[in-house]
C-alpha cells in the first residue's frame, strides 16, 4: 500500500469511529500526540484527550470531498452536525497522517482556507 493510500485508508478509519462514537477506535486511529485546534486552540492532545472530545462534542462530520495535497497530507470538506444544531454546517479539515494514524486534524470553516493552508504548508508531513 503506498502512502497516499495509508493516508485515506486512515483519514477513512478516523472519520469512521469519530462518527460511530467508538473512543477505543478514536485513541487507536490518532497519534499520540495528535495536532488539532479549536475554539480553545490549537496544538498537541492527547489519544485520551482526543476522545474525550469526541464525546464532549458530540460532533459528527461527514466527508462530502477529498483533496489530496502530498503523500500524507489531506483536505476533506464535511458536512458537521452538533448535537444542539438543527442542522448541519460545511467546513472542511486538513489531515496528516503519519503511517496509519492521524496525526493532525486542523478543521476550517470553509474549504478555500484549508486548501490554502494545506498548500503553503505541505511541508507540515515533514516537519515532525
Amino acid at each position: 500500500m503506498s502512502t497516499s493510500e495509508r493516508t485515506e485508508a486512515a483519514v477513512g478509519r478516523w472519520h469512521e469511529v469519530v462518527n460511530g462514537g467508538d473512543l477505543d477506535g478514536v485513541r487507536a486511529v490518532v497519534a499520540d500526540p495528535v495536532v488539532v485546534n479549536g475554539p480553545k486552540g490549537s496544538g498537541p492532545i492527547t489519544p485520551g484527550d482526543f476522545a474525550d472530545w469526541i464525546v464532549r462534542s458530540g460532533v459528527e462530520l461527514r466527508p462530502r470531498s477529498w483533496h489530496p495535497i502530498s503523500e500524507r497530507v489531506v483536505v476533506v470538506e464535511q458536512d458537521a452536525r452538533w448535537p444542539q444544531d438543527d442542522g448541519s454546517s460545511r467546513v472542511a479539515t486538513v489531515f496528516r497522517a503519519s503511517g496509519d494514524r492521524v496525526s493532525a486534524a486542523l478543521r476550517f470553516p470553509e474549504l478555500r482556507a484549508a486548501l490554502e493552508f494545506a498548500r503553503l504548508y505541505a511541508d507540515l508531513a515533514a516537519t515532525e
